[in-house]
């Protein structure tokens, strides 16, 4: 059975940092392309990271968070982070982890509301 858990959300200042986990199981992770999506109310789920296969050898962000948010991956925990800093209202969204090679695999999404 596949299984996606994401945690690490929650309620977060403006300039603050959060660290989102996803805890993966029922496939093999380390051939699976790692992303993190998110989707703000009234607008479209978006990718906001990406990290290939094979130990993580190529990432790539949305312009909205390069230089903020990093990804990166634990083979041997079969685990995916994303470590965000320097958060601005804007991040606030369900957070989504998602598993892609052939087909494809999402969580259930973690809450991360950025507010003063």
């Amino acid at each position: 059975q596949v299984q996606l858990v994401e945690s690490g959300g929650g309620l977060v200042q403006p300039g603050g940092s959060l660290r989102l986990s996803c805890a993966a199981s029922g496939f093999i992770f380390s051939l699976y392309t790692m992303n993190w999506y998110r989707q703000a109310p009234g607008k479209e789920r978006e990718l906001v990271a990406a990290i290939t296969s094979a130990g993580g050898s190529s990432t790539n962000y949305a312009t909205s968070v390069k230089g903020r948010f990093t990804i990166s991956r634990d083979d041997a925990k079969s685990t995916v982070y994303l470590q965000m800093n320097s958060l601005k209202s804007e991040d606030t969204a369900v957070y989504y982890c998602n598993a892609q090679r052939a087909k494809g695999y999402w969580g259930q999404g973690t809450q991360v509301t950025v507010s003063s």
